[in-house]
């Protein structure tokens, strides 16, 4: 008679195998990390001889469930700036809190309340992705979860590196340590297209063939990320990642929302798979991947929540049950994704899309005793046509479209029971859940602070320089700019450094609670016959207060802080919530010069939106101290008067002042 630990006797069995074998009246036979034997439960209790025996009587005993794509530690940020764009929730609250708050002792903490969460779940793999991952990985083998740990690289700084290059070395370290542990596949982790470059990426697929690891992306999340790799490489998503080689490693494709059909072939092809996130999908409104289409183009499709922080939770049995329902709804086909399907996807082909499906995935003789036990005896499970009809599919939708993540009862992980009858054996859930809020209430502080200080929002997405202290300037209107642009170019007395052409478009965003206002700048830079050569985006917050007026409505004003505009105006809006905007469109002549050996910029403006009669003459020149600024505004003052500029033409008011006051109030 065959030896067992652990023998789970009188269940529903589903084994999900190739055959999709079940036995209504099944049994579970487990010795050491493995299991011994699978079937009736009169026939094995016949062949096996086990020091344990547990009595699954109403309840199924299934495949434990795959986790195909998540990033663990932020069960911690859970809850934090919903309802926002992809592109604003990212790189307006979640990167700046991770530059803050992110450290092996965050993802620890954050690791130990997701595994808590999946467990209760019926989670017994799951593929992460994050920072830190060593410590994650550490963590996960503590708790006793199987686990992908996919270390991030970026191609800018990460919490956990300075420097991709930085990131590629200690990942490499990281997948030496971890490869060939029992619970733990080390994986690198190049973030998405948008994040790496091309070079980034290869350097990643090089290192996942050379060590045999899985490489796990991001593809294809938004309609966004396609139009902009159309726009930056001429190229679908998956045509560009192909390009630069990551193809050619065991890739996982988080996502996959608006890959079209030759894209889902190139990766089928390539023995590519997708983890598909339908509520985070949903949620961040990215999109419906389309599910069926993949399986049809024989693609394997996993499936994943995605982080806690744009889900919000962690339960596979809600996120089997989407899967199936938006794929119906998506294509107003009823047939599409069925629940054993859906199942499917969530047991053995999604570790088949981690590229593990030697080891887990299903409930067959020689795989790791990853296994569920699942109570079929609730109200909401009521009545069990399963149990009157067990050859029929009843017992997939009974479990997918009516089965609750509350209905888990025990949870085995290479044959280590890791809950039981409801409890948690290797995690103090209260002591999880304190230290959670604990972090909550600092991460609350610190966007508290950051939203009544539009410089703190500004630093907080990268950047931000203070470029110019102070500048001393004055502005003019003037009627015809010919006889000025003569004297730059033709009277002796001014050095040209550079003369350029611009159009430029300003959007002035004002706050209620702050004096200070912010310009997003837009600079088309054009040559003689008018046509662009080149455009740059740049933000500037400016003091809304002036230190000084010198003779001659000679004006000194505040400090100002610029940053590259590298997200559209759309983005600046929604992070930064200005209370009005006001818009202003001139055409800008620019010389940098020096006058009386003191460097200037001349700008000769036409407002072009809204409209204003004439011509603007300004003048002004950077400076640091106070001598300086004097020296500086009488050299300003004197090249006033060469230009021939009176006193009555002289105005006080910013472009941004005059685009709102009535042409006649203009002075």
């Amino acid at each position: 008679m065959q030896q067992a630990d652990i023998l789970l006797v009188n269940g529903f069995v589903l084994t999900m195998d190739e055959q999709f074998r079940k036995y209504p009246r099944g049994a579970v036979a487990i010795r050491g990390d493995s299991i011994v034997a699978v079937g009736d439960a009169e026939t094995v209790g016949a062949s096996v001889s086990a020091k344990e025996i547990i009595d699954c009587s109403g309840c199924a005993i299934l495949p434990g469930l795959v986790n195909a794509h998540t990033h663990l530690p932020m069960t911690l940020l859970r809850g934090l700036a919903d309802d926002r764009r992809l592109d604003v929730w990212l790189y307006g609250y979640m990167l700046p809190v991770e530059r803050a708050f992110v450290s092996p002792e965050f993802v620890a903490l954050g690791t130990r309340l997701a595994c808590a969460e999946m467990l209760r779940s019926g989670v017994t793999c799951v593929n992460d992705m994050y920072y830190f991952e060593d410590t994650i990985a550490q963590t996960l083998a503590e708790v006793g979860m199987r686990a992908l740990c996919s270390q991030t690289i970026m191609q800018f700084p990460t919490p956990d590196a300075h420097s991709a290059d930085e990131s590629l070395e200690f990942t490499e370290r990281f997948i030496q340590k971890w490869r060939g542990h029992p619970l733990i596949t080390p994986v690198i982790a190049p973030h998405a297209p948008y994040t790496c470059s091309g070079e980034l990426m290869r350097a990643c697929a090089e290192i996942a063939i050379r060590y045999d690891v899985p490489l796990h992306i991001h593809i294809s999340e938004t309609q966004q990320e396609v139009e902009e790799c159309r726009r930056d490489h001429g190229m679908p998503v998956v045509n560009w990642v192909k390009k630069n080689g990551v193809l050619e490693a065991k890739v996982i494709a988080a996502h996959c929302v608006a890959i079209d059909a030759g894209e889902m072939r190139t990766l089928r092809n390539a023995g590519a798979t997708v983890a598909h996130n339908p509520t985070a999908n949903l949620k961040l409104a990215s999109g419906i991947a389309n599910v069926q289409k993949m399986l049809d183009t024989g693609l394997k499709v996993g499936i994943g929540t995605d982080g806690p922080a744009s889900n919000n939770d962690l339960d596979h049995f809600e996120e089997m049950r989407l899967a199936a329902l938006l794929a119906k709804g998506s294509t107003r086909d009823p047939l599409a994704v069925p629940a054993r399907t859906a199942m499917l996807m969530a047991t053995r082909m999604g570790a088949e899309a981690l590229h593990i499906g030697a080891l887990t995935g299903s409930l067959e003789v020689g795989k790791r005793a990853d296994v569920i036990v699942l109570e079929l005896d609730h109200l909401h499970t009521a009545p069990n046509y399963a149990a009157l009809d067990p050859e029929s599919d009843a017992i997939y939708t009974l479990i997918v479209y009516s089965s609750k993540s509350t209905d888990v009862r025990d949870v085995f992980v290479n044959g280590r029971c890791l809950m039981r009858a409801r409890e948690l054996l290797t995690l103090n859930e209260a002591e999880i859940r304190a230290q959670a809020q604990e972090v909550a209430r600092r991460v609350h502080g610190f966007l508290v602070a950051r939203e009544g200080d539009v410089l703190r929002k500004l630093a907080a997405i990268g950047g931000v320089q203070q470029q110019e202290s102070f500048e001393v300037q004055v502005k003019a209107r003037i009627s015809d700019p010919q006889p000025l642009i003569d004297f730059i170019n033709h009277s002796g007395e001014i050095t040209i450094v550079r003369h350029v052409h611009y159009r430029q478009y300003d959007t002035y965003f004002f706050f209620d609670h702050e004096p200070s206002r912010l310009r997003y700048r837009e600079d088309e830079r054009v040559d003689e016959n008018g046509q662009v050569v080149s455009t740059r985006y740049r933000l500037t917050l400016v003091s809304g207060q002036r230190e000084r007026e010198y003779p001659h409505a000679i004006l000194l004003s505040r400090v100002r802080f610029m940053a590259p505009a590298d997200r559209s105006l759309r983005f600046y809006r929604e992070y930064f919530k200005p209370a009005r905007e006001v818009h202003v469109e001139k055409d800008r002549l620019r010389w940098e010069v020096f006058f009386d050996d003191e460097e200037m910029f001349i700008n000769i403006d036409r407002m072009v939106n809204p409209p204003r009669e004439g011509y603007f003459l300004e003048i002004k020149s950077r400076t640091w101290s106070q001598r300086d600024a004097e020296r500086k505004a009488a050299a300003i003052s004197k090249l006033l008067a060469r230009f021939g500029v009176s006193d009555e033409a002289l105005l006080r008011q910013e472009y941004v002042q005059i685009a709102e006051e009535p042409e006649e109030a203009i002075a």
